[in-house]
């Protein structure tokens, strides 16, 4: 069965950096489109970048655009968030999700995939 596995998460304070990552097996990672996302205690998990198959389009949510980098290494089966600039309110638990079907553009609605690690903890203070 497809594994989708998180690391990188952990307590920055305000302005630092933290880079994720995601390795995925057993599934055609070169063919499929990723994203990340995240969730706060008592909200709805959102969007907050994603990746076409390829590298080449990418997509990111208003409250982290700027400060926030996508990217894919096909070779590795590996995707990364690099997080710059953080803010208390980047705080959440980041989930790493894989598209089921290949070459999609990529979404930042949890609709579009089907596959998701079990998150990793980023905790940001002021």
């Amino acid at each position: 069965q497809v594994q989708v596995v998180e690391s990188g998460g952990d307590s920055v304070q305000a302005g630092g950096s933290l880079r994720l990552s995601c390795t995925v097996s057993r599934l055609a990672f070169r063919d499929v489109a990723m994203a990340w996302f995240r969730q706060a205690p008592g909200k709805e998990r959102e969007g907050v970048s994603c990746i076409n198959w390829n590298g080449a389009t990418t997509y990111y949510s208003a409250s982290v655009k700027g400060r926030f980098t996508i990217s894919r290494d096909n070779a590795k089966n590996t995707l990364y968030l690099q997080m710059n600039n953080l803010k208390p309110e980047d705080t959440a638990m980041y989930y790493c999700a894989a598209d089921k079907y290949v070459a999609r553009s990529g979404s930042l609605s949890t609709k579009e995939y089907t596959y998701w690690g079990q998150g990793t903890q980023v905790t940001v203070s002021s």
